[in-house]
């Protein structure tokens, strides 16, 4: 298959190219030449005004349902979603029923992703059933493809057994996951503990739950030595904790969902449950405050959090709703309204060093790993833009800007109609 892109922007600071306006042949899945007006034979000529090309983008927190609740998501239309969403990688969150906390597990999932386009990197559970009680079988999961060990949104309340997978992680570079919940500050709450939850009359976590929990993981991280990952964090305090632990050497990294970056709680007025998430939606103040550790550096990567949750579990009073919100279809476009493009890039590309996914700057012979878009263009978030099989979007209705036009690895490609 050849495909020739023309006319394509690139955006990759480590390539050579990059803020070129160039054409692009690609040859059975690697980049054969990069030159101005190529003429090549192709299968397939890609001309589209405006059109940028980056490095294939990674999503290092997803979820898909598959195996157990394939009603929510299959991990085929999970990858086809992130395929037309511009996404070449994507890290599955073990979240399953069974939880992935076996070399089987992490093996079956792989399995149904072969051959796509996307490549899955599953996410293995750091315990025993996510219960938080005994270890899981950490070495076993990486020798079978597992990339980081974390119990998906669900604390590890023993400090023991953080340390434990700390020190025991070491032996084999891996990477630990610790969600940033303190489960006792947090109590039954289901909102950002503020204003907006008291006139709502609804029980709220408060940024505590969540410093509290960091501040513990970053002592013991000090102790133990290792890499540690803290996924969605959601409040300022949480992003200035982190940057000094880095300043003092410590190896932690940490994410935060692209929602946290343009939404706060006020949006929670209408008692819409696609606006429950957790982390919870905080204030104006820390939405602000996040945006500005996303451009200097102090928050390593945005994860779109995708977490598929079907109408019976969504569409039911506040209360008793799911926590979770899709978000591949949106992220791009979401994060294209807070931050200039290239950081747009930086922030979907930066964490696959930390996730030890492979990547080539775009050059030629490269292999194709490439994600495709135009920027700029504003529309309005409708359900004719959702790919995934639940509909739960925080961003419906929404303004986002700027439209994916699809994927080539070097497995096959995606590009939008």
């Amino acid at each position: 298959m050849k495909l020739l892109l023309k006319s394509a922007k690139i955006v990759d600071p480590a390539s050579s190219h990059h803020g070129k306006t160039v054409d692009i042949l690609i040859e059975n899945g690697r980049i054969s030449k990069i030159g101005n007006d190529l003429e090549a034979n192709y299968d397939r000529k890609i001309d589209i005004p405006n059109l940028h090309v980056s490095q294939g983008w990674f999503d290092s927190s997803v979820s898909f349902g598959e195996p157990g609740f394939e009603d929510r998501e299959t991990i085929t239309n999970g990858l086809d979603t992130a395929a037309k969403s511009g996404f070449t990688a994507v890290a599955l969150n073990p979240n399953s029923f069974p939880v992935l906390d076996h070399s089987s597990g992490i093996f079956s999932v792989k399995s149904k992703a072969a051959g796509h386009a996307v490549k899955l990197y599953p996410v293995g559970a750091l315990s025993l059933k996510s219960e938080g009680i005994d270890l899981a079988e950490l070495l076993d999961m990486q020798d079978a493809g597992a990339v980081s060990f974390g119990d998906y949104k669900s604390p590890v309340s023993n400090p023991n057994l953080l340390k434990i997978a700390l020190q025991y992680a070491q032996n084999f570079n891996a990477l630990v996951q610790s969600f940033p919940l303190e489960k006792k500050i947090a109590g039954n709450g289901i909102v950002n503990e503020h204003h907006t939850s008291t006139s709502l009359g609804l029980k709220g976590i408060p940024n505590l739950a969540e410093e509290l929990q960091i501040a513990r993981d970053l002592y013991i991280l000090e102790y133990t030595g290792g890499k540690l990952h803290i996924p969605t964090i959601s409040t300022a305090k949480a992003a200035e904790l982190i940057s000094e632990a880095k300043q003092k050497g410590l190896d932690v990294s940490c994410s935060v969902a692209v929602h946290q970056l343009l939404l706060d709680d006020q949006e929670l007025k209408e008692f819409d449950a696609n606006f429950k998430v957790l982390p919870p939606l905080r204030t104006s103040e820390d939405r602000q405050a996040l945006v500005e550790a996303v451009k200097n550096g102090s928050i390593d990567m945005v994860t779109s959090d995708h977490d598929p949750i079907d109408v019976e579990h969504k569409k039911v009073e506040f209360d008793n709703a799911m926590f979770g919100t899709i978000g591949l279809e949106s992220a791009f476009g979401a994060l294209s309204t807070v931050l200039e493009t290239e950081k747009v890039i930086e922030m979907l590309t930066s964490g696959k060093d930390r996730f030890g996914i492979p990547s080539e700057p775009i050059a030629e012979n490269a292999k194709a790993d490439l994600s495709l878009f135009v920027p700029g263009e504003e529309y309005v978030f409708g359900r004719e833009h959702i790919y995934s099989t639940s509909k739960n979007s925080i961003f419906l209705n929404k303004t986002l800007k700027g439209k994916v036009i699809g994927i080539i690895t070097e497995n096959s490609y995606q590009i939008n109609e």
